[in-house]
């Protein structure tokens, strides 16, 4: 495990605290103010949605032939696609993703990630209370968090912040939040354990809450980001820089690894890119006054760019990342909390 305080980013905060814990992420929504630029969409049907115009000033497209989607997912389980196929979503069940404000603070809805297959043909949508695994398409159930915490004390069963697959889709790991406010990781099928913030020796160096996880493309690693933007990488997942002992505008909200693994990127709240290792740095919205937080990041399957989403649906694309529709000025019944890339076809 690595863990540094190291600085070599590509776009940095002015300082004004730290925010962005996931579970804060329902008192960002509605701070910000009017958004910059516009987007034009339709939906297509109840959870599925395209793009019908371009972004007023377009991103470069990908290389011809190449193929790019996303899909947004709201905290009431609804699964918004663009030019990625749609397979069914969680909201068409009420009792998979309710808010929860009994026992924790989860008022905007409790799906608050999704995991795709390496094979773009079906999805894992999961409940951060429960941790009750949904599947879709070709996605199969190899175990859930739910069934793992079955019988244990509701004070005792961690919030699951996040989930990614293995490179052939016969496991995940998911990212847990529990009440030391370390981020465990859950491992299912042929998902390898690797090591955690929990396992990690001595109580330094963790001052944020963990936010995101991501795997390495070999499957034999992956990085927790917390939100303030510490690094932390197990197995061959490799160590490139952290936001970790920087002051920043907004908290870290996600993390994308570029293609090769040689490197990533950080989102902030506020939408502020921080790029490290092979990661080339394309741009942010740190200047951008949001309507709405980001949430997420993603990286684009067939070039260098990433996508930024925010919780009213909108979708940036930056470094060349084709834009593909958004959810901007579309009624939704809960914010969006994560943004997941379709899979590049394999030749």
């Amino acid at each position: 495990m690595n863990r540094h305080h190291h600085v070599d980013a590509s776009d940095r905060a002015a300082a004004t605290g730290r925010t962005g814990l996931r579970l804060g992420l329902t008192a960002l929504i509605g701070t910000f103010l009017a958004i910059a630029g516009s987007f034009s969409m339709s939906i297509t049907s109840g959870w599925v949605a395209s793009a019908s115009a371009a972004p007023s000033s377009p991103a470069p497209r990908a290389p011809a032939g190449a193929t790019s989607g996303y899909r947004l997912l709201g905290g009431d389980g609804g699964v918004f696609a663009f030019s990625a196929p749609f397979y069914g979503s969680a909201a068409s069940d009420p009792a998979l993703c309710p808010p929860n404000t009994s026992d924790r603070e989860m008022p905007n809805g409790t799906c608050w990630s999704m995991a795709t297959t390496p094979d773009g043909g079906g999805y894992w949508i999961l409940n951060a209370s429960t941790g009750v695994l949904s599947t879709y398409g070709d996605a199969l159930s190899f175990g859930s968090p739910a069934a793992q915490f079955a019988g244990v004390g509701r004070e005792n069963v961690p919030n699951f912040i996040d989930m990614a697959s293995t490179p052939d889709g016969k496991g995940y790991w998911v990212l847990a939040e529990g009440l030391s406010g370390l981020g465990s990781v859950e491992h299912f099928g042929d998902a390898g354990f690797y090591g955690d913030e929990t396992t990690t020796p001595g109580p330094s160096g963790h001052v944020g809450a963990p936010v995101a996880l991501a795997a390495t493309p070999s499957g034999k690693g992956y990085w927790i980001v917390d939100s303030d933007g510490g690094v932390f990488s197990f197995g061959d997942a490799g160590f490139y820089g952290s936001m970790g002992g920087t002051a920043l505008a907004a908290g870290v909200v996600g993390l994308a690894p570029t293609l090769d693994g040689r490197g990533y990127w950080l989102v902030g709240a506020d939408g502020g890119v921080f790029s490290f290792g092979d990661a080339q740095f394309g741009g942010s919205l740190a200047t951008v006054r949001l309507n709405r937080p980001i949430i997420g990041i993603s990286t684009d399957p067939t070039g260098t760019g990433y996508w930024l989403a925010a919780a009213d649906g909108g979708v940036f694309a930056l470094g060349g990342a084709p834009f593909e529709g958004s959810l901007v000025g579309t009624p939704l019944v809960r914010p969006i909390f994560a943004i997941n890339a379709q899979p590049r076809p394999t030749a």
